[in-house]
């Protein structure tokens, strides 16, 4: 990990799923270019933030490679589920003062948005900063 930057940080909502490693990479990529850190965020909450699953151990240690083979200097925070996983990512970036928020969004039918709503749209209405909406490939 290299030395924090002086700069506004990259927000990463992270979930152990192809829409949250796709937000990695690209979260990765803009830090880089931006010169700046990373903060990665996942949410204790039932559904993380693209509807998949917390962060567990085996998960923490993957994540961890990844971001030391980055060189790009990060943090990764865990977040309670007292409140909706999009209400605390848009918190997090805002008090971490973000340059930029990086979701993985996935597709849904129009029945899944309504039964289960969806944490990237409220992110996308909600959020004080630029937000980048990724797929996964």
């Amino acid at each position: 990990m290299s030395a924090p930057s002086s700069t506004a940080p990259v927000v990463v909502g992270f979930v152990p799923s192809p829409q949250g490693r796709a937000a990695l990479e690209h979260g990765i990529e803009e830090a880089r270019l931006r010169g700046t850190g990373l903060l990665v965020v996942n949410s204790a909450g039932s559904d993380g933030f693209a509807d998949a699953k917390r962060v567990g151990e085996e998960d923490v240690a993957d994540l961890r490679t990844q971001l030391d083979a980055s060189g790009v200097h990060y943090e990764i925070r865990e977040l309670g589920s007292e409140h909706s996983p999009s209400e605390q990512l848009v918190t997090a970036a805002e008090e971490a003062g973000a340059a930029l928020l990086v979701i993985g969004i996935r597709q849904r039918s129009a029945v899944g948005k309504l039964i289960m709503g969806s944490n990237a749209q409220r992110i996308l209405l909600d959020a004080t900063v630029p937000v980048l909406a990724v797929k996964a490939r």
